[in-house]
């Protein structure tokens, strides 16, 4: 009592190894995906002065265009390119002599040779020009394409959309340039169809290598800075030309690919940074929270959000998958003080997001964001009680992105047209990945074992199926469960413990006396069920509730830590009351403790010996006849003292300062459950008024 004792702090040392292992395993892995180009050191906006040192070119370097400027060059190449045809010099030939074999077999009998003659000559002037399919002459013209490369035998040269056919106006051409010596009625029963086909053909590789040649010969540069040269200094304006000079520089930097030497230097400089970072955490652990740090469950559980932060966020970056802030990283704080406290939640959150700065491109732009965003969830969640809140909380979320991109956007770049307003919408999609934490709550309260302080709320809620049950089955049992839960929750609040954990577990508590209501007290009439056995069986009975409970509680998937409730409420203690009978009636007969002790284990936090107290000091007060504050306060005593020194609090953090706190919010409680009253004095009666009596 009064601290950890030497065995608790061995225990405390023998964790310590481990957890230090998971935190540099942590760092390990992120160092390891970390991104192995050198970061530029300036942050630097156009229209805005320049805040360090003069600057001057350390290297010959290109001024590389802007996206704008390069996009531009590339849809005007684009525009005036010209696509590439093939022309297929063999189909004249045998159309024609198609037309010249069928005159020869008399399938055109009522022809005369000037018609075959005429058809002929037209279909040598047509195939010359070209005939182009009815699908890529309209496609030209959508693309407002007006030439194209022609190739024939290998020689290309241009030649106008408008001069090539179709097999339609190939046809319309023969039958509307007809001699007048030659009859179109004639002409058009010879099939002439049979003899037009497309004999210029699309040619996909060679327009796409010639395009991919335009477009790789376009310059991305624009100018060059020679070592030395001034580039700016301090105090200036950056305009336009200044801020595409420094932007290439940038450029320049980030993509140079550094010896060996220089590479070891930077890949151990990035790992100073992560491990130093990584070390405040556990530091701000160490100082603060030890029962975290100490914590296998805790310590993974935080390790592993800052892990999945860092890793998504370097996959992001290197490979360009998305705008980072689609990321939901305000998910990290959510979390957390959704299972611990709005500190934690907010010191994990700025870990992460100091780590992911040193990836991410504007990492000053990105700190301010995402820590406005970590500060509105500690707001936001100060007192979480409904799964509703979080969806409240998103939207802060997300107004709080959306103004704030704004303001800053505006302050750095001093012009309403530059802002991208696509920010709002990676800002919505965040806004709707942040809808799923609510899943997400779930799930980690299955896998780590946690139990949020929703799911409390709900399940303290007495029409769920189990209390409502309970409630018909053993009456007294759930008076008692209730008036147990009022008792522990103050208390545990007074000593700084969880007041709704045990709440909710005070509830639960007594769940397995559904089995056999009757031989419990709080749920008898008239008849003892307990006279017709014997103290042993009456023993094994009244113990038996607990394992009872365990069996009800995993039946209904109810959380560990309630289901630590029900066991350890009487820890190892014994039935005093049967075993003080066979004692009585036995004094010389040897007694098996254990058929009169539970199967425990001991309490091991404030919350499950604060219930421990509760139970046994509510059950206790209904047995005083009178409920003056002098016996209530004896009761209290006598009972929390008696189970300290039966060394049933022994694997508790409490200390006495704690058990005198709960001592004395159990005497107020109590007063005010049985409406102790002070006693009133007699009024005196005055001497010369009873003369006249």
């Amino acid at each position: 009592m009064g601290g950890l004792n030497t065995q608790e702090m061995m225990k405390l040392k023998y964790h310590t190894i481990p957890t230090a292992v998971f935190f540099i395993i942590t760092a390990t892995l992120i160092a390891y995906f970390f991104p192995r180009e050198g970061k530029f050191r300036y942050q630097f906006y156009e229209g805005k002065p320049w805040r360090y040192e003069l600057l001057t070119a350390p290297a010959d370097f290109p001024i590389y265009k802007t996206d704008e400027e390069i996009k531009a060059e590339r849809d005007s190449v684009l525009n005036t390119f010209e696509p590439y045809y093939r022309k297929n010099t063999s189909i004249v030939a045998a159309e024609t002599e198609k037309l010249k074999t069928a005159y020869a077999r008399g399938e055109n009998i009522h022809l005369s040779l000037q018609y075959v003659q005429y058809i002929e000559n037209s279909l040598l002037r047509i195939y010359k020009h070209g005939v182009l399919s009815h699908e890529h002459f309209e496609n030209l013209g959508k693309e407002n394409r007006t030439r194209i490369r022609l190739l024939e035998n290998n020689i290309a040269r241009t030649q106008y959309v408008r001069e090539f056919f179709t097999v339609r106006t190939a046809y319309e051409f023969i039958i509307n340039n007809i001699p007048p010596y030659l009859e179109a009625d004639k002409l058009r029963a010879c099939n002439i169809d049979n003899y037009l086909t497309e004999n210029v053909f699309y040619d996909d590789a060679m327009s796409e290598k010639v395009k991919d040649d335009l477009l790789r010969n376009l310059p991305i540069a624009n100018g060059m800075v020679q070592a030395g040269e001034r580039i700016v200094d301090r105090g200036e304006i950056i305009d336009n030309q200044t801020y595409n000079v420094l932007r290439s520089l940038k450029i320049v930097h980030e993509s140079r690919k550094a010896g060996n030497q220089q590479q070891g230097i930077l890949i151990g400089a990035q790992t100073m940074l992560v491990f130093g970072l990584i070390l405040c955490f556990w530091l701000y652990l160490r100082s603060f929270r030890s029962h975290i740090l100490y914590s296998r469950k805790n310590t993974s559980f935080l390790l592993l959000c800052i892990l999945t932060g860092c890793i998504l966020t370097e996959i992001c970056v290197r490979q360009h998958l998305f705008n980072v802030y689609i990321l939901p990283y305000a998910i990290v704080p959510i979390v957390v003080r959704t299972f611990l406290d709005s500190r934690t939640a907010l010191f994990t959150h700025l870990t992460v997001v100091l780590l992911c700065s040193l990836i991410v491109p504007y990492p000053h732009e990105f700190l301010v964001l995402q820590t406005i965003a970590g500060m509105v969830v500690t707001f936001s969640l100060k007192d979480l009680s409904e799964r509703s809140q979080l969806i409240r909380c998103a939207f802060f979320i997300y107004l709080s992105y959306a103004l704030c991109y704004l303001s800053l956007a505006v302050y750095l770049e001093v012009d309403l047209n530059k802002l991208n307003w696509l920010m709002l919408l990676y800002f919505g999609i965040n806004f709707i990945l942040l809808m799923f934490t609510y899943i997400l709550v779930y799930m980690l309260e299955r896998v780590f074992g946690y139990v949020s302080s929703i799911t409390l709320i709900e399940l303290s809620n007495i029409n769920k199926p189990l209390l409502k049950r309970l409630s018909e089955t053993a009456p007294g049992t759930f008076q008692h469960s209730m008036q147990v839960s009022i008792l522990a929750s103050e208390a545990t609040e007074k000593i700084g413990g969880n007041a709704s954990l045990v709440r909710t577990g005070a509830l639960y508590h007594d769940i397995g006396k559904m089995a056999n209501p009757a031989f419990f007290t709080e749920n008898q009439t008239n008849v003892n069920p307990h006279d017709q056995i014997t103290f042993e069986q009456s023993a094994q009975i009244i113990i038996g509730h607990v394992s009872e409970g365990v069996k009800i509680a995993e039946k209904a998937s109810l959380p560990q830590a309630i289901i630590d409730f029900i066991r350890t409420h009487h820890g190892r203690g014994k039935t005093k009351y049967f075993y003080t009978m066979f004692k009585n009636k036995y004094p010389d007969k040897e007694i098996d403790e254990e058929m009169f002790t539970y199967p425990g284990p001991d309490p091991f936090s404030k919350e499950t010996a604060v219930l421990m107290m509760a139970d046994s000091v509510e059950a206790a007060s209904r047995s005083l006849k009178t409920h003056t504050e002098e016996e209530i306060k004896g009761l209290v005593n006598k009972i929390i003292d008696g189970q300290l020194t039966e060394g049933l609090y022994g694997n508790t953090p409490l200390t006495f300062r704690d058990l005198e706190n709960i001592k004395n919010t159990f005497i107020e409680k109590l007063k005010i459950m049985y409406h102790t009253r002070i006693s009133y004095p007699e009024m005196k009666k005055d001497q010369k008024f009873e003369k006249f009596v």
